[in-house]
């Protein structure tokens, strides 16, 4: 039996991948896409494990061939994507594949898939408490944080396109949520 599409996007900061991580230990058969990107392997990060690892000019080919369901040049000749035949080799496999992928590219996952995929928006309560999560981090300069509010903002403007919005302003009730909203789609 083929699997189905978990699509998360989310401000940065509104606690997608806690959640997400509390998902895959819940006997879910759920396994991440694996991206591609034009970067080069980190540390013991293994070609087809961590990322499929393409050249710059090997990730425009298959762009030019339409061999990504989603894909983004973060800055010159950095590019991250989604190909469409890993994906279908995950659901042949009878896998629940789970996107984390910003606003845009879970649009379009969506827009390929419809209705065999769920796309879930997680939600900070509000910009303001998602500024103070940033600031409490620790781990970012305040004009880093700004930059990442402002956008937060930006992507907020997208919550009404994913199918279920999930409010984070309680963690445990989040998670319990998204549980939820997840066993329904999976036994549809």
């Amino acid at each position: 039996m083929n699997g189905k599409l978990i699509i998360f996007s989310a401000p940065s900061g509104a606690g997608k991948s806690t959640i997400i991580n509390y998902l895959l230990t819940q006997n879910l058969n759920l396994a991440f896409s694996i991206s591609a990107t034009s970067r080069p392997p980190r540390g013991t990060e293994q070609h087809g494990i961590e990322y499929f690892f393409l050249s710059p000019d090997e990730f425009r080919e298959r762009i030019g061939n339409d061999e990504f369901l989603e894909y983004e040049e973060v800055y010159t000749d950095r590019y991250y994507g989604t190909l469409k035949a890993q994906v279908e080799s995950q659901l042949a496999a009878g896998q629940n594949v789970v996107f984390d992928v910003d606003v845009v590219g879970g649009c379009n996952i969506k827009k390929f898939y419809g209705n065999r995929a769920l796309s879930i928006f997680i939600q900070p309560p509000s910009i303001e408490e998602l500024r103070k999560r940033l600031i409490g981090r620790a781990t970012d300069a305040p004009e880093v944080i700004e930059s990442r509010v402002a956008k937060a903002e930006y992507e907020l403007t997208f919550a009404p396109k994913f199918d279920k919005v999930i409010i984070n302003d309680d963690l445990e009730k989040a998670k319990a949520d998204t549980l939820q909203v997840i066993k329904d789609f999976l036994a549809e």
